[in-house]
């Protein structure tokens, strides 16, 4: 048989397809008990997103009297803010979401969020929580892991003996392989503390551990708040397991100017790399200017999730049909 003939089978056997009903299954209990609202918001949203690391695809319908296009959402994040805003209270979703450009080990263009949303919550009180999820889906894969929290700060210095948030860029340089190409010319601040975190300390982060890095800098607060006692750094975290990132949560931010001014400079970076930069989400602009309740929320990578559950080395043995096979 050739490669071509099979590709029509699923990568993910019979067995991992009953793991990943059971773990599905394991997620919508554990908020039942929680008494936290399931929601389904569209998948074809009006706006792409701004983010300079991540990329929309675009759809057109030839049936809609609108000149500009549509997207498949990347996050269900703004229309369930949008929900929020509009007293929805306690909200979660599984839902599929596409991004351009994103295919690797752990990465295929269509993959599977859990995103929530706690109203009253903290930071650490929604650390709390993705841990006892993230456990209850590992199962025995968890127990005998160690809990651990660490400030992105403190990483740096531990790993690589810098202060990411007063080191030069010569300092950040040096420690990078120095062999690197950057799209739209010289690398920013932001970018090689980025890729520090992804080659230097996020692979070696939760080794036997379920390892939370929170208090990322402030210019990397996407839409979180900055911390009151420390204005340098964000209420932003991200969770990582055996080198895997698994997940990243915010405390939300609610002001609708501020969240404005971070979309106006993040379309303004999109540009300077040459990197489409079409318009932002105005209705989640209307639902932030409404007002949006106190609250913490949170998105986590359900197919890498199920990885870690099964021993999977590869993100297309916990899915029936990876893009190739779409």
């Amino acid at each position: 048989m050739s490669t071509h003939d099979a590709n029509w089978r699923p990568t993910a056997t019979r067995a991992v397809l009953e793991r990943r009903a059971q773990a599905l299954a394991c997620v919508r209990e554990f908020f039942a008990k929680r008494s936290v609202l399931e929601v389904d918001t569209p998948v074809v949203v009006n706006a792409p997103v701004t983010d300079v690391h991540i990329h929309s695809a675009e759809v057109r319908f030839p049936d809609v009297p609108r000149p500009q296009p549509f997207y498949l959402h990347t996050s269900p994040e703004f229309a369930m803010k949008r929900l929020l805003a509009s007293g929805s209270g306690d909200i979660f979703q599984l839902c599929h979401v596409v991004r351009a450009y994103e295919r690797g080990r752990h990465h295929n263009s269509e993959f599977m969020l859990i995103e929530w949303y706690r109203l009253g919550f903290s930071l650490e009180q929604l650390m709390d929580e993705v841990e006892a999820l993230a456990r209850e889906v590992l199962g025995p894969v968890a127990q005998p892991m160690r809990s651990e929290r660490v400030s992105y700060s403190d990483a740096f210095q531990k790993m690589l003996g810098i202060d990411p948030l007063t080191a030069s860029m010569d300092e950040l340089r040096a420690l990078t392989d120095g062999s690197l190409f950057w799209i739209g010319g010289e690398p920013s601040r932001d970018d090689l503390l980025d890729l520090l975190m992804a080659t230097k300390i996020g692979p070696a982060l939760g080794k036997d551990a379920i390892t939370f890095i929170h208090r990322y800098p402030a210019s990397q607060a996407a839409l979180a708040r900055l911390d009151p006692n420390d204005s340098r750094v964000a209420l932003r975290f991200e969770l990582y397991c055996e080198g895997v990132e698994l997940a990243n949560g915010f405390h939300e931010l609610a002001s609708a100017s501020e969240q404005r001014a971070r979309f106006e400079h993040d379309l303004g970076e999109r540009r300077r790399r040459g990197l489409t930069a079409d318009k932002m989400d105005e209705l989640l602009l209307q639902a932030l200017e409404t007002g949006l309740p106190e609250c913490a929320g949170v998105a986590v990578g359900f197919d890498r999730l199920l990885m870690l559950a099964v021993g999977a080395s590869h993100i297309d043995e916990v899915l029936p049909f990876p893009i190739e096979r779409a």
